[in-house]
């Protein structure tokens, strides 16, 4: 009886849209669980230069933003100019990066859990537009440090992070020889480089127009619903399990 089928095929098929087609709600607009983020994002009039980006919905505070623009701000202690003058150019960036890292509520689908003692989550891999890892890497590629991996490593015994005993002062460009390089081993992988460009909808932009909208309300999105895509199987394993217990009773009324 083939008309019989009709109703469960259609309600399988619902099923499956409902499963991949709805992005993960857990992962959008999210601030993680670290040390001077916001519990949930929200409205802040009077971020600071280059955090103004994230006014309408931030995860940063006020202060924060004020702190990331210091040159050894009081968050962490840490001091980019560990080898000397940075370059305003390159400055930037850092501060950029920082802004993105504080305040952004866009990276609920790179948030990993971590045991640290300054925050229980991390972004790990974002896709970061090719253009600004390409830009990143011109202007600091002359400026100075010690170290390839910034996350770890340093020696902390003055307060604020100092190059390790038996590094030596360089280039970025000798530390980092790629954008790639730079980007991704910086924070150890914190980002990685995305083959896409800005306004593709596939990679996340530390910098843009906040009189555009959030361009990374739009790639969160994304992949959050490419992650629920390839959950599907998992979810809805159970359901075709008792389908497939009640089709012979089905079929034989």
């Amino acid at each position: 009886m083939p008309w019989k089928l009709t109703p469960l095929l259609l309600f399988l098929a619902w099923m499956a849209y409902q499963c991949s087609a709805q992005p993960r709600t857990d992962l959008l607009n999210v601030c993680m669980d670290a040390k001077h983020h916001k519990v949930k994002p929200g409205p802040e009039d009077k971020l600071h230069d280059q955090c103004i980006p994230w006014k309408k919905n931030a995860c940063c505070s006020a202060k924060v933003s004020q702190e990331l623009h210091r040159d050894t701000s009081s968050l962490y202690n840490f001091n980019w100019e560990h080898c000397g003058k940075m370059k305003p150019a390159c400055k930037r960036h850092f501060i950029q990066d920082n802004c993105l890292y504080e305040c952004s509520p866009n990276l609920g689908p790179w948030i990993q859990e971590v045991n640290q003692s300054w925050r229980k989550e991390r972004f790990l891999n974002v896709p970061l537009c090719k253009e600004d890892c390409q830009i990143w890497w011109e202007d600091c590629r002359t400026s100075y440090t010690c170290k390839a991996d910034w996350h770890k490593g340093w020696n902390w015994t003055s307060g604020s992070n100092k190059c390790p005993t038996g590094t030596t002062c360089g280039t970025f460009e000798f530390y980092f020889p790629t954008p790639a390089a730079l980007c991704e081993g910086l924070w150890s992988n914190s980002y990685k480089l995305s083959n896409y460009s800005r306004g593709s909808g596939r990679c996340i932009q530390m910098w843009f127009d906040p009189a555009q909208g959030n361009p990374n309300e739009e790639v969160a999105r994304f992949y959050a619903l490419a992650m629920s895509a390839g959950a599907m199987p998992q979810g809805i394993r159970p359901l075709l399990l008792c389908l497939a217990l009640i089709l012979p009773l089905w079929l034989h009324e």
